[in-house]
């Protein structure tokens, strides 16, 4: 790991860190009252700590390659009140506070800062508050995993479900910061499609704000809510959230494999544009390397033809799920596929979908010795299987192993990169091409890891100035002294569309 650490380090240097605008933080005198009063407001058992090695971890992610730095302190709220006390302790001597949670994301997006800051562990506020079955909703805190929430829904015997589905672990919290979705994306859109019908954050300058109320629909004033979502918690902090809730529909699990990716979005495109399009809650590409990565990976009984696959659920009646069937396995014949099957038990089908959801684990099970970047971009559907095609191209030129899942209902592509500790600057490079090659097909840097510090480089090119200069409107606005998160989510005032 000290290559691998020596490497990174070099990386670093190509990185411009400064924060949106010059801002003054704490002196090291500063910085140690501002912790001794921390500590002297939450001197419950493991309410603070200073241990070297956790302010280290919570820093850093062993699954992203960007710059960190170490926290000088780890506080953990259990209560609004408390978070109120913690941004008027950092307002007073100036130090910035990064929020974190599940300790998901891969793009830089809990990571210290240099001159210290304070980490917002916000995992113990992790409690379901209430739960309205007539109004398919529910209030919970922003630690809250979105698994523990359907798990609780479906124990309690809840016909409803909270549809978001990004990566195992993540939190309510961070999946609002990074504006999140998931494999249920192509059925039920993403954070940014009303499933949190408010949030309650604490603003930079500690006073509380309620977006709005618990009704479904409002048309008063503008959406306050969605300020946050996205916005990597350079805006506020959430402390409560109010999310919607969908009925829970019978799903059956079913995979079918085509001679090339371009058929098999052809095929995805056709049917979603049927009338049982509606009928499909997820379609998922995984590639011929992910499919051989499974094998290798021997984490399935019985292994799967190296071959371009989908793996579609499909919800509804038992009669909808027949008829929309039928005609998913006429169009994938169609469209080259000799292969079509149902899981044949509801066990099978969870092992099925498990492969996809610990994909990159069977990534790196398949590759031993090696790391791996996980990327995304997204661009319009048509545009898949150039990207794909021209992606795993360039990997195979680079001689990095690599592995693609996808959102191909939307666009959204995954690459599992996999390197060897003398590769990391090889990988970092073929990251850069893959996202300006989404982006020159008028697509996005980020489907849903968000931006963070790896990919706020690329914002210029995507949005424009005017769209940057919005954005950083809004930040000064609301965070003035620039507290909430420094150095992530906004491009530097220095970047151009040269810079690499």
């Amino acid at each position: 790991m000290v290559g691998l650490s020596e490497a990174m380090g070099r990386l670093r240097t190509k990185d411009k860190s400064e924060s949106i605008q010059e801002s003054h933080y704490a002196s090291p005198e500063e910085l140690n009252l501002a912790i001794r009063d921390l500590q002297r407001v939450f001197s419950g058992p493991n309410q603070t700590t200073t241990d070297p090695d956790a302010l280290r971890t919570y820093g850093s992610s062993e699954n992203s390659y960007h710059p960190t730095a170490a926290h000088a302190i780890i506080v953990r709220p259990s209560s609004t009140e408390d978070v109120v006390h913690i941004v008027n302790i950092a307002r007073k001597y100036r130090v910035p506070i990064v929020a974190y949670s599940g300790a998901t994301s891969l793009e830089g997006h809990f990571s210290g800062y240099s001159t210290g800051s304070i980490c917002l562990d916000m995992s113990g506020m992790d409690k379901i508050l209430q739960i309205n079955v007539a109004d398919s909703d529910l209030v919970c805190q922003p630690g809250a995993r979105w698994e523990d929430i359907n798990q609780k829904l479906k124990s309690d015997g809840i016909p409803l479900f909270f549809p978001l589905d990004p990566g195992p672990g993540a939190t309510i919290g961070g999946m609002i910061g990074t504006g999140c979705s998931g494999t249920n994306a192509v059925r039920y859109g993403t954070a940014r499609a009303e499933w949190f019908l408010n949030v309650t954050a604490v603003l930079p300058n500690g006073h509380i704000v309620k977006t709005r109320r618990r009704a479904r629909k409002s048309a008063a004033g503008f959406d306050t809510t969605k300020l946050f979502i996205g916005a990597e918690g350079t805006l506020g902090i959430i402390t409560e959230v109010t999310l919607r809730l969908a009925p829970f529909l019978p799903t059956k699990v079913a995979m079918a494999q085509f001679p090339n990716v371009e058929v098999a979005v052809s095929a995805v495109q056709e049917i979603l544009n049927s009338p049982h399009g509606p009928h499909i809650q997820c379609i998922e590409l995984l590639d011929n390397n992910m499919m051989d990565a499974i094998n290798k990976a021997g984490l399935v009984e019985r292994p799967y033809p190296v071959l371009d696959t989908l793996f579609f659920k499909i919800q509804g009646s038992a009669e909808c799920i027949s008829s929309a069937s039928k005609t998913i396995q006429a169009i994938v014949k169609k469209h080259g596929s000799k292969t079509f099957k149902f899981a044949a038990t509801e066990e099978e089908a969870d092992d099925l979908w498990q492969n996809r959801k610990y994909a990159l684990m069977s990534s790196l099970a398949a590759y031993p010795g090696t790391r791996c970047w996980t990327t995304d971009v997204c661009v319009p559907v048509s545009k898949l299987p150039q990207l794909v095609y021209e992606t795993k191209e360039d990997l195979s030129r680079a001689k990095l192993p690599n592995t693609t899942v996808g959102h191909v209902g939307d666009g959204n592509f995954h690459a599992f990169i996999l390197f060897r500790e003398n590769q990391l600057e090889e990988a970092s490079e073929a990251v850069h091409r893959l996202v300006q090659r989404a982006i020159n097909l008028d697509g996005t840097c980020t489907g849903e890891h968000g931006v963070g510090v790896g990919k706020k480089e690329y914002l210029l090119d995507e949005l424009g100035e005017g769209t940057i200069e919005l954005m950083k409107t809004i930040k000064r606005a609301v965070d003035p002294l620039n507290l909430l998160n420094p150095g992530k989510l906004y491009p530097d005032s220095n970047a151009s569309k040269d810079e690499d």
